[in-house]
Parts: C-alpha cells; structure tokens; sequence
C-alpha cells in the first residue's frame, strides 16, 4: 500500500482489480487538500480533474462516475453514457471500471468468485437501510454463494453517533441490527456501520465477507470525512475486470 492507495485485502480472481483513494498526494488545496475526487463539493473544478487525471493513470479506463443520492437503485455500468443517478454500479464487460464516492459512507466492492462480474455500492445509513447492498447482489444475478465482498473505508464505530430513529428504523426492519448500536447516552447511538453492513450481507447469504476496521473520522491525514469536517473532500473505491 502507498500514501495514495489501498488495495483491498481480498481473495478476489486474479482477473478482478480493485483500487481506493486516499487523500494521497493530489493537487486540491484548502479543506479538499489531497486527492480529493469530487466534482460537487465545492472544490475547484481544475484541480479536480487533475487528481481524476492521476487516478485515471492507475485505471484501464475512464471510472463509470455516478451521481450519488443515498438510494439504493442500481446501475448497468457496461451501458452507461453518461451520469445517472443511482448508488451502486454492476459490470460484466473488462476494463469497465464500477466507482463510488465517500467521505464516512461505506464502500463495498462485489465480485463474483469466478471473476465474472463486479460491483461497487455507496451504503450511507440511508441507503443501507433501503437495501442498496441487497439490490447490488439481485443485479449481479448470482446465487450469493459464488459472491465475496470488501468492505472499505468508512467512519469507525466508535466516532459515528445517530438518534433513536436510526436505530429504530433499523431494528424495526431487522431485529438482528440492535447488535449495531451501542447507547452513548442522552437518546444518542454509536453506530457501527460494518457490522449493520456484514449482517445484511449474511442475511442476503453471503459467506465471503472481508475488509472493515477502518475509520475515516479518526484519521485526518489519510482520509476525509464529512462527519468531521464538514466541508471537505471525496475518496474513490474502484473494481473492475482486467484479463
């Protein structure tokens, strides 16, 4: 792993590739400072493109970006022209590159264990309750025992506090997510969003799960958070298939 990227600890098919950004060494300045990928958080659009034009040299082709809205609709990356809105992207085709944008959410990479198709998905408390995790998986169109999953960078359960609602919200839907909360007082909830993540996964049947353990809140220099810092930049989690 360099200051720039991560690479997914993963037992992936050697034909699948997986990348995600840090804040790295990109060119944005101020409070986007690093290799910040978004182009709608205020930053400037020069220097945006730039660090998308040093990402682009890691990739076999330009990344499917997607406009984000914490839902759970999914997209046919092999097909798309342009910008659609959707939180979650499923190829087939090679060098297709699946992307998502985060800055506490969490990221998941799919892939199918005979290299077949991959995914990428954009699970924000909204969107995981919503079923973009299992939404991902009908896609894929793959009985969920030849899927694995990667859980990437997202804020760490200890510094992601909620309300009452959320947890009741994901309760009521799942009673088996009460093990995702623990009370910080005064109606408050520490969320632990891998493991919210992991259970909906196994629910859907998935076995092979990895990745979590990481915290965007808690380090400043590595990555960026919204939770945080408000305003602030966007991180990139990236699959696609390379022969």
């Amino acid at each position: 792993m360099s200051s720039n990227w991560i690479y997914p600890d993963w037992p992936a098919p050697a034909r699948v590739k997986s990348l995600v950004t840090t804040r790295g060494n990109g060119v944005s300045r101020g409070v986007y400072a690093g290799l910040n990928l978004g182009d709608h958080v205020g930053d400037d659009p020069i220097d945006v493109a730039q660090n998308r034009t040093l990402l682009r040299e890691m990739l076999p082709s330009d990344p499917v970006w997607l406009r984000q809205v914490h839902g759970a609709t999914v997209a046919y990356a092999d097909h798309l022209r342009e910008t659609v809105e959707a939180d979650a992207a499923v190829a087939h085709r090679n060098q297709t590159v699946c992307a998502v944008l985060t800055a506490d959410c969490l990221p998941v990479l799919f892939c199918a264990t005979d290299g077949s198709v991959v995914a990428a998905a954009h699970a924000g408390w909204r969107g995981l309750l919503a079923g973009v995790l299992e939404q991902t998986l009908d896609v894929m169109g793959l009985p969920a025992e030849q899927v694995m999953a990667w859980m990437g960078p997202a804020i760490g359960p200890e510094d992601y506090q909620v309300g009452n609602e959320v947890r009741q919200a994901f309760v009521s839907d799942f009673a088996q997510s009460a093990a995702g909360f623990k009370g910080c007082g005064s109606g408050k909830w520490l969320a632990d969003m891998y493991t919210l993540a992991r259970q909906r996964l196994q629910r859907a049947g998935v076995t092979r799960i990895y990745g979590g353990g990481f915290s965007t809140y808690a380090e400043p220099v590595r990555f960026y958070s919204h939770r945080r810092d408000g305003v602030t930049g966007r991180m990139a989690s990236l699959v696609w298939i390379d022969d």
